[in-house]
């Protein structure tokens, strides 16, 4: 286990995942990093709880957000995946999927022990996709996890089980319930927000440079305007979310929110382009008991 204490700035990240671009070509079998990666207290501060839910439609009696701690843990992500011991590149990874669990209120001014590491490899159908785990315990006690998957195209033989599923959803149920006006610099806000300076989401010459036409915006960021959409307005303490990221959303944008008509506390929701046709992320929602 290797203490991160503080963690990376963004621009340490950031010339991190340069530098990664320069390495070799993989020659046999990808090799699944064992590097454990520990923040030993990292506190919820009031200041960045409140940052990141005006950024995502967050209301002040939502609380800690549910997805608001996987930015505290995404600085270790980019460790392990712009670390020598990783096989490819990070800029080559693509975010496909989440699933996060809470077993307990968080509360501004708690402190969380993060450890964060690569799980296993999985097989997908496009490529190698890894499975990053991160566990945030208070005192002593696991209050909080996620799973991370992360895809590299292109990977021929890929290790690992299987993907599953993808999560289904009863399309012919789901209902428009609300539309957004996504501005080109949403990118570059939520980076400041969220830590992630990917150059495919803070610039259109940076995202040109990855191949795309215009900065995409954060998956995270959808998610999180997206789960904001679904919570009740009390905090929570029991709660699940799956979500699988589908087309990227190019800024500036209009995008259109999907709902299935919740059934007691889950909530089946897709994030849609501005035709509702097309979707940029599927999720479920899983309120658990009141706090």
């Amino acid at each position: 286990m290797r203490i991160v204490d503080p963690p990376p700035s963004g621009a340490r990240l950031l010339w991190n995942g340069l530098r990664s671009l320069r390495k070799p070509k993989l020659e046999g079998p990808a090799c699944l990093p064992d590097e454990r990666l520990l923040r030993p207290a990292v506190e919820l501060l009031e200041m960045d709880i409140a940052r990141y839910a005006r950024a995502c439609g967050f209301r002040p009696e939502h609380g800690v957000p549910l997805s608001f701690p996987h930015t505290l843990a995404f600085p270790l992500h980019l460790l392990l995946l712009t670390s020598p011991s990783f096989p490819w590149p990070a800029s080559g990874m693509v975010h496909l999927a989440n699933r996060i669990r809470q077993y307990q209120r968080l509360e501004s001014g708690q402190a969380l022990r993060l450890a964060v590491h690569c799980e296993r490899w999985v097989a997908h159908p496009r490529g190698q996709a890894v499975l990053i785990v991160t566990r945030a315990k208070g005192a002593g006690n696991l209050v909080w996890e996620s799973e991370s998957l992360y895809l590299r195209r292109g990977v021929a033989a890929p290790l690992g089980e299987p993907w599953p599923d993808a999560l289904d959803l009863d399309e012919a149920a789901l209902v428009r319930t609300q539309r957004w006006s996504l501005p080109a610099n949403l990118g570059r806000s939520f980076a400041r927000v969220s830590g992630d300076y990917n150059p495919i989401h803070i610039s259109s010459l940076g995202a040109r440079l990855f191949g795309f036409p215009r900065s995409i915006a954060h998956g995270m960021w959808t998610l999180g305007r997206a789960l904001a959409a679904q919570q009740a307005p009390r905090p929570l303490t029991v709660a699940e979310l799956v979500c699988e990221f589908k087309l990227p959303i190019f800024l500036p944008a209009s995008v259109t929110l999907w709902n299935v008509p919740p059934t007691g506390p889950r909530h089946a929701f897709e994030v849609r382009n501005s035709a509702g046709d097309k979707p940029h992320m599927r999720g479920l929602f899983i309120q658990g008991e009141r706090s």
